[in-house]
């Protein structure tokens, strides 16, 4: 590992490209301390403490912080992020997009331009939207306005946010052109992992305290690694299946006889399902706390049990993690695609014939790997929730069954949860594994590529894509 470190530096073009990414990374995160004007950022952050597990959570994890501190990144990568998988559905149902997306390189480009046309659009609507519900906001307790009445602040809100989002896509590809990694994860791994001291000095408070013992803390560090491991170990896990291709002879030249395999991924989906479940909660949690539903007793209740770590809220959010999955794999592999152009190149799947068959064959196989794929998100994506706050099966509606609960389970961790403030699942952690798996593969394949030693001597790291 150490050795490998070194050989970074010594390669003068991988040196080059790492302090690139290095210093745009720097950038962003300077940027992420110049404020927006005319917003009271005192007051915000108070309003922010009565909030949790919300939309605006939601925005806050991608934008890494900066949107609870509404400086000029305070929309994050977020729009970039929505045009991109709007245009990866659109190109499902709209001919043009299909047709753009089967161009190669040329294609890609022209469905590049207009991700960046979206993710400017997106970017004046959604800070245009932020604008008004800040000159609405009133700070809990005190009572203090958020932001300025006028047209004044709104027009300068939205040039700020739709700058700031611009100017972060232009960061992010940059570095995926001329540093090292996926630019625009490299972000968002550097939005997430800034928190990482404040979440080890809160757990070291906790410890002070005496509301965590050092046995906890080593019984919690070896479920953090071995979380980390189950990420991994899943991330890299791929279903291969056999393809043979016929031999033909075209003119002189012999073609195909050659053996190769159709690698499918545990999670194709990646974290995409976990943004879209969270998202789709996030919605009814926050138009639940206008006034206009808060006078009604069932809004009341819905609202209650839809709280972030609430039983009815655990069970919702995974069940659309596991239908997510099976909803954004279906849009972005195609069975019958991948079997038409093996069969238009002469390849089979040994024991299957070519065409129908083999689509439902492939088909079949995809489903049971996204099935445990979809498990595994559902888990981890929960572990975080019953580990700070518990099942909270006590707290269900009707209160009787609520009391029901409260009898049958005989341990207090089991309802409370550890109130462990340390981020041990989720998003946060699938992204930031991921990421690090990427880049890292990446930085090995140059130094392979030279001639050097990777990062672990007689085997090779993959990453996600790998």
């Amino acid at each position: 590992m150490i050795d490998a470190l070194k050989n970074i530096f010594n390669v003068p073009d991988l040196r080059k490209r790492v302090f690139y990414t290095l210093g745009l990374l720097a950038v962003y995160r300077v940027g992420g301390h110049i404020y927006v004007p005319g917003v009271n950022a005192a007051a915000l952050t108070r309003w922010f403490s009565t909030q949790g597990g919300n939309l605006f959570g939601m925005f806050d994890l991608f934008a890494g912080g900066n949107f609870k501190k509404f400086t000029i990144f305070a929309l994050g990568i977020m729009p970039y992020i929505s045009a991109s998988i709007i245009l990866q559905l659109l190109t499902v149902i709209w001919p043009y997009l299909e047709k753009l997306s089967k161009e190669g390189e040329v294609g890609r480009k022209k469905i590049t331009q207009y991700t960046r046309y979206g993710t400017v659009l997106l970017s004046v609507v959604q800070s245009l939207g932020i604008a008004f519900w800040l000159q609405k906001a009133v700070s809990p307790q005190v009572g203090v306005p958020i932001a300025p009445d006028g047209w004044g602040f709104r027009l300068m809100t939205v040039l700020t946010l739709t700058t700031g989002t611009a100017f972060i896509m232009w960061l992010g590809e940059q570095i995926s052109e001329r540093g090292i990694g996926n630019g625009i994860s490299l972000i968002i791994y550097a939005g997430i992992i800034v928190g990482l001291p404040n979440a080890i000095l809160s757990t070291w408070t906790q410890i002070s305290d005496g509301q965590l013992n050092p046995i906890g803390l080593v019984a919690l560090l070896g479920l953090m690694s071995g979380v980390i491991a189950g990420i991994v170990l899943v991330e890299r896990a791929q279903r291969k299946i056999p393809i043979q291709y016929a031999r033909r002879v075209v003119g002189r030249r012999v073609y195909g006889g050659a053996s190769t395999y159709l690698p499918l991924r545990v999670n194709t989906g990646g974290v995409i399902p976990v943004i879209f479940a969270s998202s789709i909660l996030a919605i009814p949690q926050t138009l639940l706390q206008l006034g206009a539903f808060q006078q009604y007793r069932f809004f009341q209740v819905f609202h209650q049990q839809i709280e972030y770590s609430m039983p009815f809220y655990n069970l919702l959010y995974f069940a659309m993690i596991i239908f997510f999955c099976f909803f954004y794999t279906s849009i972005i592999f195609n069975p019958m695609d991948t079997a038409d152009n093996m069969k238009k190149y002469g390849g089979f799947i040994p024991g299957i014939r070519p065409g129908k068959r083999t689509a439902e064959y492939i088909d079949r196989i995809l489903t049971r790997i996204t099935f445990g794929g979809a498990i595994y998100l559902g888990i981890i994506s929960l572990l975080p929730v019953f580990l700070i706050s518990g099942l909270r099966l006590h707290l269900l509606w009707p209160p009787a069954v609520g009391n029901f609960f409260d009898r049958i389970l005989p341990v207090d961790f089991i309802k409370e949860g550890l109130n462990v403030r340390f981020y041990f699942g989720g998003t946060s952690l699938l992204i930031v594994v991921g990421v690090a798996m990427d880049t890292v593969q990446q930085i090995e394949a140059q130094l392979i590529m030279r001639h050097y030693e990777g990062f672990l001597k007689g085997t090779r790291i993959r990453g996600r894509r790998g």
